[in-house]
């Protein structure tokens, strides 16, 4: 488990996961980026880091209702 916790992806991938899945763009936060998916009402926000941990990662895909990267 601890190999899921230290992997880690691009956040461009993940924003772009994101928006292929329907999730949108809603607002920019104070140190996060905020993805909606309309259709389920789910919202997420995403941290504004170069890389993004693995287990962050599929939180916000699980958070946003679409499958895991």
């Amino acid at each position: 488990m601890s190999d899921v916790l230290h992997a880690s992806m691009k956040r461009l991938d993940l924003i772009r996961h994101l928006e292929r899945h329907g999730c949108e763009f809603l607002r920019e936060g104070g140190n996060h980026t905020i993805y909606v998916n309309r259709p389920k009402k789910k919202v997420s926000s995403v941290p504004r880091h170069r890389e993004i941990i693995e287990f962050t990662a599929r939180k916000i895909c699980k958070d946003l209702d679409i499958p895991l990267p």
